[in-house]
Protein backbone atom coordinates (compact mmCIF):
# COMPACT_ATOMS: atom_id res chain seq x y z
CA UNK A 1 0.00 0.00 0.00
CA UNK A 2 1.50 3.54 -0.91
CA UNK A 3 1.66 5.62 2.11
CA UNK A 4 0.66 9.46 2.05
CA UNK A 5 4.25 10.51 1.67
CA UNK A 6 4.67 7.95 -1.16
CA UNK A 7 1.49 9.23 -3.20
CA UNK A 8 2.31 12.92 -2.57
CA UNK A 9 5.85 12.21 -3.97
CA UNK A 10 4.07 10.72 -7.10
CA UNK A 11 2.06 13.82 -7.62
CA UNK A 12 4.62 16.36 -7.29
CA UNK A 13 6.85 14.09 -9.87
CA UNK A 14 3.34 14.08 -12.02
CA UNK A 15 3.34 17.52 -12.11
CA UNK A 16 6.89 18.76 -12.66
CA UNK A 17 6.51 16.24 -15.44
CA UNK A 18 3.64 18.01 -16.98
CA UNK A 19 5.01 21.67 -16.29
CA UNK A 20 8.35 20.43 -18.29
CA UNK A 21 6.17 19.28 -21.37
CA UNK A 22 4.35 22.19 -21.71
CA UNK A 23 7.51 24.26 -22.41
CA UNK A 24 7.96 22.26 -25.40
CA UNK A 25 6.97 23.89 -28.82
CA UNK A 26 6.28 21.02 -31.68
CA UNK A 27 9.61 22.18 -33.30
CA UNK A 28 11.57 21.06 -30.28
CA UNK A 29 11.35 17.89 -30.83
CA UNK A 30 11.78 17.96 -34.74
CA UNK A 31 14.65 17.41 -36.57
CA UNK A 32 15.91 17.74 -40.50
CA UNK A 33 19.02 15.71 -40.60
CA UNK A 34 20.67 13.67 -41.37
CA UNK A 35 18.33 13.26 -44.03
CA UNK A 36 17.25 9.22 -45.24
CA UNK A 37 19.24 8.24 -48.30
CA UNK A 38 16.23 7.97 -51.17
CA UNK A 39 16.07 4.23 -52.42
CA UNK A 40 13.98 3.72 -56.13
CA UNK A 41 12.42 0.75 -57.21
CA UNK A 42 13.69 -0.45 -60.67
CA UNK A 43 11.24 -1.81 -62.75
CA UNK A 44 11.60 -5.06 -61.84
CA UNK A 45 11.29 -4.22 -58.13
CA UNK A 46 14.44 -4.68 -57.07
CA UNK A 47 16.28 -1.38 -55.05
CA UNK A 48 18.33 1.00 -57.01
CA UNK A 49 20.86 0.28 -54.15
CA UNK A 50 20.62 -3.43 -54.18
CA UNK A 51 23.36 -5.53 -55.34
CA UNK A 52 22.18 -7.86 -58.19
CA UNK A 53 23.40 -11.68 -57.31
CA UNK A 54 21.62 -13.29 -60.14
CA UNK A 55 19.29 -11.44 -62.73
CA UNK A 56 18.96 -14.29 -65.32
CA UNK A 57 21.92 -13.45 -67.00
CA UNK A 58 25.28 -15.11 -66.02
CA UNK A 59 26.93 -16.73 -62.90
CA UNK A 60 29.44 -13.56 -62.62
CA UNK A 61 28.89 -13.07 -59.25
CA UNK A 62 29.26 -16.85 -58.05
CA UNK A 63 31.83 -19.36 -57.78
CA UNK A 64 32.57 -22.91 -56.60
CA UNK A 65 32.28 -23.28 -52.90
CA UNK A 66 34.59 -26.38 -53.07
CA UNK A 67 36.73 -24.35 -54.92
CA UNK A 68 36.43 -20.21 -54.61
CA UNK A 69 39.13 -20.04 -58.11
CA UNK A 70 36.68 -21.87 -59.82
CA UNK A 71 33.64 -20.36 -61.69
CA UNK A 72 29.95 -22.35 -60.32
CA UNK A 73 29.32 -25.00 -62.45
CA UNK A 74 25.35 -24.41 -61.96
CA UNK A 75 22.98 -24.23 -64.73
CA UNK A 76 21.44 -21.05 -66.51
CA UNK A 77 17.69 -22.27 -68.16
CA UNK A 78 15.74 -19.87 -69.75
CA UNK A 79 16.86 -16.73 -67.41
CA UNK A 80 16.54 -19.29 -64.24
CA UNK A 81 19.74 -20.27 -61.98
CA UNK A 82 19.27 -24.23 -61.42
CA UNK A 83 21.16 -26.60 -59.32
CA UNK A 84 23.73 -29.11 -61.16
CA UNK A 85 23.18 -31.81 -59.00
CA UNK A 86 27.06 -33.41 -58.02
CA UNK A 87 28.57 -30.14 -58.41
CA UNK A 88 28.61 -28.54 -55.53
CA UNK A 89 27.27 -25.53 -53.79
CA UNK A 90 27.88 -22.59 -54.99
CA UNK A 91 28.91 -18.72 -53.15
CA UNK A 92 28.80 -15.54 -53.89
CA UNK A 93 32.36 -13.91 -54.54
CA UNK A 94 31.48 -11.01 -52.25
CA UNK A 95 31.35 -11.30 -48.76
CA UNK A 96 28.39 -10.01 -46.62
CA UNK A 97 27.91 -9.00 -42.88
CA UNK A 98 24.36 -7.40 -42.02
CA UNK A 99 22.09 -7.30 -45.22
CA UNK A 100 18.59 -7.43 -46.38
CA UNK A 101 18.64 -10.72 -48.98
CA UNK A 102 15.65 -11.31 -51.62
CA UNK A 103 15.69 -14.85 -53.14
CA UNK A 104 13.08 -16.32 -55.38
CA UNK A 105 13.19 -19.91 -55.87
CA UNK A 106 10.76 -23.11 -57.27
CA UNK A 107 10.74 -26.79 -56.86
CA UNK A 108 11.62 -29.40 -59.16
CA UNK A 109 9.00 -29.56 -62.06
CA UNK A 110 9.13 -33.64 -61.51
CA UNK A 111 8.21 -34.36 -57.95
CA UNK A 112 9.99 -37.29 -56.54
CA UNK A 113 11.22 -38.34 -52.80
CA UNK A 114 10.08 -37.72 -49.96
CA UNK A 115 10.79 -35.97 -46.84
CA UNK A 116 14.28 -33.79 -47.05
CA UNK A 117 14.81 -35.81 -50.54
CA UNK A 118 12.21 -33.89 -52.00
CA UNK A 119 13.27 -30.57 -53.60
CA UNK A 120 15.92 -29.92 -51.23
CA UNK A 121 18.14 -27.04 -51.20
CA UNK A 122 19.46 -23.83 -49.03
CA UNK A 123 20.58 -20.52 -48.52
CA UNK A 124 23.50 -20.37 -45.77
CA UNK A 125 23.79 -17.24 -44.65
CA UNK A 126 27.54 -16.18 -44.33
CA UNK A 127 28.13 -19.53 -45.49
CA UNK A 128 27.19 -20.69 -41.70
CA UNK A 129 23.55 -20.33 -41.18
CA UNK A 130 20.79 -22.04 -43.55
CA UNK A 131 17.03 -21.19 -44.22
CA UNK A 132 15.67 -24.08 -45.19
CA UNK A 133 14.02 -24.48 -49.28
CA UNK A 134 12.48 -27.63 -49.19
CA UNK A 135 9.35 -28.50 -51.24
CA UNK A 136 6.57 -28.32 -48.86
CA UNK A 137 3.00 -29.41 -50.93
CA UNK A 138 2.13 -32.29 -48.64
CA UNK A 139 5.59 -33.68 -48.07
CA UNK A 140 6.17 -34.23 -44.15
CA UNK A 141 9.12 -34.12 -42.64
CA UNK A 142 10.63 -32.59 -38.79
CA UNK A 143 9.53 -29.08 -38.53
CA UNK A 144 12.66 -27.44 -37.79
CA UNK A 145 13.97 -28.86 -41.24
CA UNK A 146 10.60 -27.86 -43.72
CA UNK A 147 10.87 -24.52 -45.68
CA UNK A 148 10.78 -21.59 -44.11
CA UNK A 149 13.23 -23.36 -40.94
CA UNK A 150 16.16 -22.25 -39.21
CA UNK A 151 17.43 -25.57 -39.99
CA UNK A 152 17.37 -27.84 -37.06
CA UNK A 153 16.93 -24.60 -35.16
CA UNK A 154 13.92 -22.75 -35.59
CA UNK A 155 10.39 -23.89 -37.32
CA UNK A 156 8.31 -21.37 -39.11
CA UNK A 157 5.80 -19.80 -37.51
CA UNK A 158 3.37 -20.85 -40.06
CA UNK A 159 3.83 -23.04 -43.14
CA UNK A 160 3.55 -21.50 -46.37
CA UNK A 161 2.63 -23.33 -49.62
CA UNK A 162 3.28 -21.59 -53.13
CA UNK A 163 0.64 -19.85 -55.70
CA UNK A 164 -0.38 -21.01 -59.13
CA UNK A 165 2.89 -20.32 -60.05
CA UNK A 166 4.70 -22.36 -57.93
CA UNK A 167 7.83 -19.95 -57.13
CA UNK A 168 8.32 -19.02 -52.98
CA UNK A 169 10.29 -15.27 -51.92
CA UNK A 170 12.49 -15.34 -49.25
CA UNK A 171 13.22 -11.66 -48.02
CA UNK A 172 15.66 -12.23 -45.28
CA UNK A 173 16.87 -9.69 -42.81
CA UNK A 174 19.90 -10.60 -41.28
CA UNK A 175 22.21 -9.08 -38.18
CA UNK A 176 25.49 -11.01 -37.97
CA UNK A 177 26.21 -12.21 -34.60
CA UNK A 178 28.75 -9.83 -32.77
CA UNK A 179 32.01 -11.18 -30.80
CA UNK A 180 34.91 -8.86 -29.14
CA UNK A 181 38.57 -9.34 -30.01
CA UNK A 182 39.06 -12.07 -28.11
CA UNK A 183 36.48 -14.42 -30.05
CA UNK A 184 34.05 -14.21 -26.85
CA UNK A 185 29.93 -13.48 -28.37
CA UNK A 186 28.97 -10.08 -27.05
CA UNK A 187 25.00 -10.38 -29.25
CA UNK A 188 23.97 -13.65 -30.79
CA UNK A 189 23.00 -13.23 -34.39
CA UNK A 190 18.90 -12.48 -35.38
CA UNK A 191 17.43 -13.82 -38.39
CA UNK A 192 14.23 -12.37 -39.94
CA UNK A 193 11.89 -14.12 -42.97
CA UNK A 194 9.00 -13.54 -45.11
CA UNK A 195 8.26 -16.27 -46.88
CA UNK A 196 5.52 -15.17 -49.93
CA UNK A 197 5.19 -12.43 -47.66
CA UNK A 198 4.14 -13.93 -44.57
CA UNK A 199 6.48 -14.03 -41.41
CA UNK A 200 7.87 -16.95 -40.67
CA UNK A 201 10.98 -16.22 -38.69
CA UNK A 202 10.42 -13.11 -36.28
CA UNK A 203 13.54 -11.93 -35.69
CA UNK A 204 15.16 -15.02 -34.29
CA UNK A 205 18.13 -16.14 -32.62
CA UNK A 206 20.83 -18.02 -34.51
CA UNK A 207 22.19 -20.56 -31.90
CA UNK A 208 25.34 -21.29 -33.77
CA UNK A 209 25.66 -23.36 -37.12
CA UNK A 210 22.92 -25.07 -38.22
CA UNK A 211 24.67 -28.25 -37.91
CA UNK A 212 23.30 -31.47 -39.63
CA UNK A 213 24.26 -33.82 -37.10
CA UNK A 214 24.28 -32.18 -33.55
CA UNK A 215 24.13 -29.26 -31.49
CA UNK A 216 24.64 -25.82 -32.77
CA UNK A 217 27.83 -24.32 -32.73
CA UNK A 218 29.37 -21.01 -31.85
CA UNK A 219 32.58 -19.57 -33.44
CA UNK A 220 33.72 -16.70 -34.31
CA UNK A 221 33.77 -15.13 -37.85
CA UNK A 222 33.59 -11.79 -39.70
CA UNK A 223 31.88 -11.24 -42.94
CA UNK A 224 30.81 -14.35 -44.99
CA UNK A 225 29.19 -15.55 -48.73
CA UNK A 226 26.04 -16.53 -49.37
CA UNK A 227 26.15 -20.20 -50.14
CA UNK A 228 23.42 -21.94 -52.22
CA UNK A 229 23.24 -25.80 -51.71
CA UNK A 230 23.56 -28.10 -54.13
CA UNK A 231 21.09 -31.43 -52.27
CA UNK A 232 20.57 -32.94 -55.24
CA UNK A 233 17.91 -31.79 -56.73
CA UNK A 234 16.73 -29.75 -59.64
CA UNK A 235 15.77 -26.16 -57.68
CA UNK A 236 15.54 -23.51 -59.49
CA UNK A 237 16.50 -19.77 -58.32
CA UNK A 238 15.86 -16.61 -59.70
CA UNK A 239 16.10 -12.52 -58.71
CA UNK A 240 18.50 -12.70 -55.95
CA UNK A 241 19.68 -9.25 -54.59
CA UNK A 242 21.25 -8.37 -51.38
CA UNK A 243 21.54 -4.62 -49.84
CA UNK A 244 24.13 -4.52 -47.57
CA UNK A 245 22.84 -2.72 -44.47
Amino acid sequence: MKTPYICTLLTIAATTSLMAQTKFKPEDTEFYSPKPPVVRLATNGVPNDAISLFNGEGLQQWVSQKDPNHTAEWTVVDGQLEVKPGSGDIQTKQEFENFQLHVEWQSPAVIKGEGQGRGNSGIFLQGLYEVQVLDNEDNPTYVNGQAGSIYKQRPPLVEVRSGESKWHTYDIIYKAPQFNKDGMLIAKGTVTVLHNGVLVQNNTQLDGTTEYIGLPVMKPHGPGPIILQDHGDLVRFRNIWIRPL
